[in-house]
């Protein structure tokens, strides 16, 4: 099972959305180098106010592409790194991969899947009405979220569009994603 990368981005202050890069690094147990959600406590603002001493589960924030084209048919218009992503991919059912999956990416880089990224209200100030696309509810009522997924670095290296994603799924049984 495997995908590509078709964006990478970061900043390195605290913003919505995050430019485009041609390259990005992952630092393991770190994240993205240079990005303000680096570290290995938690760095997203809510979480630090809660207690900034729990593990960062989202040091790497990933989107499928795929996700862009199904908001258009509703009206958004999203880009790469738009919301907030460090890596845009395609080809990958993401959301369908369990908690766990090593996710060898280029060359080096592996990452480990840790969650679902949990939309928040800054969705609707990039564009109103966009956090009921990205959160919504299955026909037996369960959350369904698809704003991407977090992992945690676990071998660092270079990450650049165009480079191959290649899942290693965990020992069953298999832990379905649920939010961090």
């Amino acid at each position: 099972m495997g995908g590509t990368v078709t964006a990478v981005s970061s900043n390195g202050e605290y913003s919505f959305t995050k430019p485009n890069r041609d390259s990005i690094t992952l630092l393991a147990g770190l994240g993205v180098e240079g990005d303000v959600h680096a570290g290995t406590t938690v760095k997203h603002r809510s979480r630090v106010a809660q207690d900034p001493t729990q593990p960062n589960l989202r040091q790497v924030h990933l989107i499928h592409e795929e996700l862009f084209g199904e908001l258009l048919q509703e009206g958004f218009t999203v880009e790469p790194g738009q919301l907030g992503e460090n890596i845009t991919t395609s080809g990958i059912d993401l959301l369908g991969l369990p908690e766990g999956t090593l996710l060898h990416i280029g060359a080096e880089a592996v990452v480990e899947v840790t969650g679902l990224r949990n939309p928040c209200l800054q969705i609707d100030a990039f564009q109103h009405g966009l956090l009921k696309q990205v959160v919504g509810r299955d026909a037996e009522g369960n959350i369904v979220r698809k704003a991407g997924i977090m992992s945690v670095v676990k071998v660092g290296g270079a990450v650049r569009p165009g480079d191959r994603i290649e899942a290693v799924l965990p020992a069953e049984p298999h832990r379905p994603l649920d939010r961090v």
